[in-house]
């Protein structure tokens, strides 16, 4: 009998994923169906400031009606103390915070779906220009790091499961193409990524004030370690920002491997290229480089059918699945609200023709200012959302997608 992999144990603890047991060890293949996922983690703040959500004119909870239009997985974020950071202004709801995270997998697991728990080592947003020590951490240095890294993810994942939210698959950090935790574990890499502004803001780094891979390597274990005490059989994801730049991707993801920082499957946002190809690229060349690697789309928006007929694609069912970023009101989202794109509608795909904030977070090139943040009032974001064409375009790829 062949061994399960974690891939495969996976199954036992999800609906979604029927046990595969017939898997070889580190094949890289995915573990079960196709992934069709989402991160919703904004549905409890919207809700709390009076959204309502409509399919064929009947409102619906939303995270059923992702179920019932063909969506099989969800990911949420998850913050160390966001009433410090992130839900600063609404402390008293902590909103992505352990207790409401919790709340929302528990309403994703009784629909039926994989649950996947993206954890931002911070009390607000981690991602290529930001990744800040949490509060509850300062002045800690790298080994007593690791040790908080080990212990917040550990104890999350115990209470997501005593809570009814076990959690299938474990993202350790966010976007952390340039390392996590700065300047511990800050990673300077050696090729630029043609972004003018994250180039710009990373030029500045100092090698010698950096913990560099060396202490990135070191968390990212402490994370493993952690997530895989509480959860022997959890999947384990990695994220890089820049499913486009395939250099980048293979430098960090030799170095981490080089260094036993043991996962199983690749996150990758994928937002904008560079040239036409670049995400297609980049694909191929990971799982012929790491075959025992599986890969997945952890963030994207417009070309829907594009990006998902790729992964799927992918050479021995090495391409798991996507993970659309906040579609209920995000870019290209596939609700309408006040008789418009919930999101504003779709964004160009290449660097050249300007630069979203999803590919370099609070820089813009070539577009107006951001509007100033409201400053009162509650963080969501409420009104009668309607599901527009694009619900339907996820009925047809979930029909088409084994």
């Amino acid at each position: 009998m062949i061994a399960l992999t974690r891939r495969a144990a996976l199954a036992l603890a999800t609906l979604p994923f029927p046990a595969l047991a017939t898997t070889p060890r580190n094949s890289g293949a995915r573990p079960g169906p196709f992934l069709i996922g989402a991160d919703i983690s904004w549905v409890p703040e919207d809700e709390a400031a009076g959204a309502r959500y409509f399919v064929d004119g009947v409102q619906k909870d939303p995270v059923l009606l992702m179920r019932d239009a063909g969506f099989n997985a969800i990911r949420l974020r998850i913050f160390v103390d966001p009433s410090k950071g992130y839900s600063r202004r609404e402390p008293d709801k902590a909103w992505a915070g352990l207790d409401q995270t919790i709340k929302l997998g528990r309403r994703i697991r009784q629909a039926g779906m994989g649950l996947v728990l993206s954890f931002h080592y911070s009390d607000t947003w981690a991602d290529p220009e930001h990744q800040a020590v949490p509060a509850a951490w300062t002045g800690y240095d790298l080994p007593r790091l690791a040790k908080a890294v080990e212990a917040h993810t550990h104890d999350t994942l115990v209470a997501m499961r005593a809570g009814g939210a076990p959690v299938d698959m474990a993202v350790i950090g966010n976007e952390t193409t340039f390392g996590m935790l700065w300047p511990h574990a800050r990673v300077k890499l050696s090729t630029p990524t043609g972004n003018p502004v994250t180039d710009a803001n990373h030029a500045q780094v100092d090698d010698q004030t950096i913990g560099g891979f060396d202490g990135f390597a070191a968390l990212l274990r402490a994370g493993i370690a952690g997530a895989r005490r509480a959860e022997p059989d959890i999947a384990i994801q990695l994220h890089n920002h820049l499913g486009r730049h395939w250099p980048i991707l293979r430098e960090w993801t030799d170095a981490l491997i080089a260094r036993n920082v043991d996962f199983d499957v690749i996150g990758l946002s994928c937002y904008q290229q560079q040239k036409q190809g670049d995400w297609a690229g980049s694909f191929t060349r990971f799982v012929q480089r790491y075959p025992d690697k599986g890969l997945l789309v952890a963030e994207y928006s417009s070309r829907k059918r594009y990006l998902n007929d790729l992964v799927y694609a992918l050479p021995g069912k090495h391409g798991w699945g996507t993970f659309i970023w906040e579609p209920l009101r995000h870019q290209e989202a596939i609700f309408d609200l006040d008789g418009r794109n919930a999101g504003g509608g779709p964004k160009p795909d290449l660097l050249s023709q300007g630069i979203n904030s999803a590919e370099a977070p609070g820089g813009l090139v070539n577009q107006p200012p951001a509007p100033k943040p409201v400053l009162s009032g509650p963080i969501g974001k409420g009104g009668d959302y309607i599901a527009n064409d694009l619900l339907d375009l996820y009925r047809q790829m979930a029909r088409e997608y084994p």
